[in-house]
């Protein structure tokens, strides 16, 4: 059974239910004092949290999607981007990581599923949602990704017609899924088409890490795991070998939440030629070693400078700015990266440019990211330039 499966859920449920029923009816034959009663008593109360716990944590794992398999939580991917795993459409998409069987492949729902409020519906009315794999053609990482494509994708008179997309990230250790169901991406974006406030836009969802459960803060580990190029390098050029996206860097944008949106102010800044926009709501500013990330700058001569330039703040005062646009988004109370957004918006100077979303109270979840993300989606519409170019044009 799948660790995200109803089945495995309900019957962990049920044994929690039988071990709290045995613990009341067996509760009374351990009343004495002898050494046999009082490790049946300390058995039964084990049993019985540990059943109920496991319980919790699968309904809890379900609905955040924290982990979506076994070997996730097991941490079987933590070596290299390429030991994702094997998968495939049966035996048709290749191994995992093979670039030549296509850059966006074809693959299982991934909790897509399980989102609410999706379109439904004729394409070219409502929109719709993909669930791909993404294959790095450098990096051969794979990574899940839910494709948002608007009702103008699928209309005739915009058949030719190239669009702007914006890379969505989510937190770490979050997923996808969570993208759907929890921050309503998807689903925000389509109503703000609907109602004309933000251009037809592809929208493509993806965790930040590579290599799960390692969270690899998008950098290139020397040795290890090379989530910069996959997200600056492979997955635009995925996009582009599938979808009609824009091929000019002025109608690609990057946005995330938590360390999604500190990975999306990182690509933007140090790749202003692939992203031009980046959001970032509730990010940090520079990249730090930690118990979920192992050592991301090596051991090497260069790895005080490799740890320096991913430290926002560093290059703002010492490196030339970047020609982009970026947003963040903070509350004065509530959450903790309020100085650090002060002082980040300050140091900003041309050409770059930086706006922001202030709230009065926020604190660092779902609920405040919602309340963001309207005027986010419409601040990226205004910064990206929609594609002049068309399919069959140079």
């Amino acid at each position: 059974m799948g660790l995200t499966s109803r089945s495995l859920f309900y019957a962990v449920a049920a044994v929690a239910v039988v071990c709290v029923g045995l613990t009341l009816w067996l509760w009374p034959r351990f009343a004495g004092r002898g050494p046999r009663a009082v490790l049946g008593r300390l058995g039964v109360i084990a049993a019985t949290q540990l059943a109920v716990v496991a319980a919790l944590g699968l309904a809890v794992n379900a609905n955040f999607q924290f982990y979506g398999s076994w070997h996730e939580l097991l941490g079987l991917y933590d070596d290299a981007p390429a030991a994702v795993g094997k998968w495939g459409d049966g035996g048709t998409a290749g191994p995992a990581g093979d670039p030549s069987k296509g850059l966006v492949q074809a693959s299982g729902a991934d909790g897509l599923d399980k989102v609410h409020g999706l379109p439904k519906g004729e394409p070219s009315l409502v929109g719709k949602v993909e669930s791909v794999r993404i294959v790095g053609k450098r990096t051969r990482a794979v990574d899940p990704a839910y494709v948002y494509l608007p009702p103008q994708y699928f209309q005739p008179q915009y058949a030719r017609q190239r669009f702007p997309v914006v890379v969505a990230l989510s937190g770490y250790p979050g997923g996808t899924f969570l993208l759907g169901q929890h921050l309503r991406l998807p689903q925000t974006a389509g109503r703000l088409i609907r109602e004309g406030r933000i251009q037809p836009t592809v929208i493509v969802m993806l965790r930040p890490t590579i290599a799960p459960p390692r969270d690899t803060q998008c950098v290139d580990v020397p040795g290890g795991p090379q989530a910069e190029t996959f997200f600056a390098r492979d997955v635009p050029d995925a996009l582009k070998s599938r979808y009609r996206v824009g091929h000019d860097p002025g109608g690609w944008g990057v946005m995330g939440y938590s360390s999604g949106g500190s990975c999306a102010l990182q690509l933007a800044m140090r790749h202003d030629r692939t992203y031009t926009s980046a959001a970032a709501l509730s990010p940090d500013y520079k990249v730090s070693n930690d118990p979920t990330t192992g050592n991301l700058f090596g051991d090497g001569r260069d790895r005080g400078r490799r740890r320096q330039e991913h430290d926002l703040m560093w290059r703002l005062r010492q490196l030339p700015a970047p020609r982009v646009d970026v947003l963040v988004g903070t509350s004065r109370t509530g959450e903790k990266n309020y100085p650090a957004a002060r002082a980040f918006l300050a140091a900003v100077r041309p050409p770059m440019k930086a706006d922001s979303i202030v709230l009065a109270h926020g604190s660092h979840n779902f609920a405040t990211w919602r309340r963001e993300l309207p005027a986010t989606l419409e601040w990226m519409s205004r910064s990206l330039s929609f594609p002049e170019d068309v399919v069959g044009n140079s």
